[in-house]
């Protein structure tokens, strides 16, 4: 029931952490097996889907850490993305191709937690109270020092 209920979020997360569908779904099994292992731990008073997007979170961090994602699962990725949005001419897709790049990059260079934090609110959209609370983070800024 909860696989049934909660897969396809634990998937795009996955996804769009690795890059890869085939990542993301061995990541997707493994973080449900991890979460039935998990669930004599779970506390009854907190937000489920926040305690299971935490367990996700946790899990790909490690094993971006493990692993550091081999740089052709992006590449296949990459491919992927643009043959699905074939523009006319060869100017445009080449611009696009290169602003891939820049933004796998420029994600490789953030911290596994921060770049979770990017993932969450700018690709899945998720609210600033969600991801706190995924993350175990208060809302606003942080104080100094």
């Amino acid at each position: 029931m909860l696989v049934n209920a909660y897969s396809k979020k634990v998937f795009n997360l996955a996804y769009h952490f690795s890059g890869s569908a085939q990542e993301a779904e061995d990541m997707t099994q493994e973080i449900f097996l991890k979460l039935y292992g998990s669930l004599q731990k779970y506390d009854f008073t907190r937000n489920f889907t926040a305690w299971l997007l935490t367990l996700s979170k946790n899990h790909l961090i490690d094993e971006y850490r493990r692993t550091k994602w081999e740089r052709t699962q992006r590449d296949e990725f990459n491919d992927r993305v643009i043959a699905q949005n074939a523009f006319s001419g060869p100017e445009r897709s080449a611009v696009r191709e290169e602003n891939k790049k820049l933004v796998w990059q420029s994600l490789d260079r953030l911290s596994p937690e921060i770049r979770m934090t990017v993932i969450l609110r700018d690709i899945q959209g998720r609210t600033y109270d969600e991801i706190a609370e995924s993350l175990g983070l208060p809302v606003g800024p942080l104080s100094p020092g």
